[in-house]
């Protein structure tokens, strides 16, 4: 995976940025460690043929 980082600015109904801030915290990560952990996860089922991710 490409190491370079883009920032991007990101709009999430507050319901679904809720449910990832207690996600992350539940995984002792910060938000955008979390987004990115669950993002690479699609991202790799996808490359590896298993889209059912």
């Amino acid at each position: 995976m490409n190491h370079e980082e883009t920032r991007i600015t990101l709009r999430l109904p507050s319901d679904l940025h809720a449910w990832l801030t207690a996600q992350a915290k539940a995984n002792r990560r910060s938000l955008n460690s979390e987004i990115l952990h669950r993002i690479e996860g699609d991202y790799r089922a996808v490359v590896e043929g298993d889209e059912s991710a």
